[in-house]
């Protein structure tokens, strides 16, 4: 019998292992560890740790520190990462149907934004899973202003401008008002900044305060133009994978996620702006003849994402028009 006990209890130890066997998850994500939305992600890797009592282990990558911004989606559609954060409509030449929220001057408040959302969050559902991904959460950035090292006072003074692009949509502006669209992610912005590789923008408070723009620009215009939202993206069949306790755990999490990331962004809008200012930014409304002259470039960029985006996308729209 006792030649017995060392396999016996080697069996049971190996059951004992494979009962607590731990999940690891890389999340690359594209911002600072102290922009808003990566320490909400911190927190939500942080309480599915708690919820699983370590079971699922997300590790964050923040900052585009293991794939850039523009390689994150594709890294979890390949496996090389199980879960990831993106900007939505950085993919709008992919899919217009990921881009609705970056539309200028369809939804520019909170509320507006959070009904733009429910619109479209099914059709977006749908779309992700035709590639293997589903939506965790989403949170947006406070609404989107122009930044300009010399004063704009209409979109005139624009043209020839080296404009920062970050999405199809924001190119698509710089063409409409003469500008030069240059694509810079987020990491870069402040050396593409400090080199003259660009000269004007439009981004949120949060990424202007990040980046410490103020030490290259010294004018923001609050046009409140679109509130882009970023999404928490994970691998269906990683996802699938998991029990059911620790899928439920990841749903809950991200749930609650989605809700403190909202309340932030709203909070920290106000936030944001005044830094700027106590930077040494002049923070300002646009002129009514820049307002003007944005509102033209929204209504030309409406009609044309309808027009790309098809049924689907007049279906979107009219849900949240009603």
């Amino acid at each position: 019998m006792r030649a017995f006990r060392p396999l016996f209890a080697a069996l049971l130890g190996g059951l004992s292992l494979a009962a607590t066997a731990q999940t690891k998850w890389d999340m690359p994500t594209p911002y600072p560890p102290a922009n808003f939305h990566t320490e909400n992600i911190v927190q939500f890797a942080a309480d599915v740790d708690k919820a699983t009592a370590g079971k699922l282990k997300i590790t964050v990558h923040s900052n585009g520190s293991l794939f850039k911004a523009n390689e994150i989606k594709r890294a979890v559609q390949g496996g090389q990462a199980q879960i990831g954060e993106i900007i939505l409509s950085g993919y709008t030449n992919e899919d217009p149907i990921f881009g609705v929220d970056s539309v200028p001057f369809l939804a520019t408040s909170y509320a507006e934004a959070r009904k733009l959302m429910t619109a479209q969050k099914p059709v977006l559902d749908a779309h992700l899973a035709r590639q293997g991904l589903k939506l965790l959460f989403s949170v947006p950035w406070p609404p989107q202003g122009i930044y300009a090292k010399n004063p704009i006072a209409t979109a005139a003074d624009l043209k020839g401008v080296k404009w920062r692009a970050y999405n199809p949509q924001t190119s698509r502006i710089a063409e409409l008002v003469g500008a030069q669209p240059v694509t810079i992610q987020a990491a870069e912005l402040s050396q593409a900044l400090a080199t003259g590789a660009v000269a004007a923008f439009m981004t949120s408070g949060a990424t202007g305060y990040d980046s410490k723009v103020w030490e290259q620009v010294k004018h923001f215009y609050d046009a409140q133009a679109w509130l882009p939202k970023n999404a928490v993206l994970v691998s269906q069949k990683t996802f699938d994978a998991l029990d059911k306790p620790t899928q439920e755990a990841v749903l809950k999490a991200a749930a609650e996620a989605e809700a403190r990331g909202w309340k932030t962004s709203e909070e920290k809008t106000k936030f944001y702006l005044e830094q700027l200012a106590r930077n040494g930014m002049t923070v300002a409304d646009p002129s009514p003849a820049l307002k003007a002259d944005l509102k033209k470039v929204g209504d030309t960029m409406i009609a044309e994402w309808l027009k790309t985006s098809g049924a689907e996308g007049r279906a979107i729209h009219d849900a949240y028009m009603k």
